[in-house]
């Protein structure tokens, strides 16, 4: 496998993976590497550089980065966020492996979204079994480490594709692991609301 090769590979993978967290700052930062010559995406990534997709994203990043630091907000946010990220990590991906091909760009489309629901379900669970926790404090912390997780996942997917995909792998294999305790918890809280409903 040529480096151009891996470093698309890296990029498909790693953006889908990066929208299940969150996607605007996963576009944000393909974009800004983009427009200032950071990074050279593939063709199709190009247009995350517009000046307008900056704007919109970064507008739209703003009101989830408040969004997601309030208890209990922040899993209704994520709820509505399965809508946004996981196609953003399938659309992603297609278009970070066009370059490779129509059947590459399909199966990475599929991976990212894969990679994408993985990464929001990790994401939905934790933060809801840190919302049991009475003080707001752990639950901007972990917004803020998701946010951060994010930025360094694809600066280090951009600059070490290999580092990066061997990480990966491990976070497949942790999530696959703990993908059932983490559904639980991501439904934690919607349970919460029925429960009083049904009781009354």
């Amino acid at each position: 496998m040529s480096n151009d090769t891996l470093a698309a590979v890296a990029v498909a993978l790693g953006a889908g993976w990066a929208s299940g967290l969150n996607a605007y700052a996963a576009v944000l930062v393909l974009g800004v590497a983009q427009a200032f010559g950071l990074a050279t995406l593939p063709h199709d990534l190009h247009v995350l550089g517009s000046p307008w997709v900056l704007g919109v994203t970064a507008l739209l990043f703003a009101l989830n980065f408040f969004a997601d630091k309030i208890p209990y907000i922040d899993s209704i946010n994520d709820a509505l966020h399965t809508f946004v990220r996981i196609p953003a990590g399938a659309l992603l991906a297609y278009g970070a492996a066009d370059q490779l091909g129509p059947e590459a760009a399909v199966i990475a489309g599929l991976l990212g979204g894969g990679l994408a629901a993985g990464s929001h379900i990790a994401k939905t669970g934790t933060r809801a079994l840190i919302n049991t926790s009475p003080e707001p404090f752990s639950n901007i912390v972990a917004s803020f480490v998701g946010d951060a997780t994010v930025i360094a996942g694809l600066v280090l997917a951009i600059s070490h594709p290999i580092t990066f995909l061997c990480l990966l792998a491990l976070f497949v294999a942790a999530l696959i692991w703990l993908l059932p305790k983490l559904m639980r918890l991501a439904l934690l809280p919607f349970r919460r609301m029925i429960g009083p409903r049904q009781r009354s």
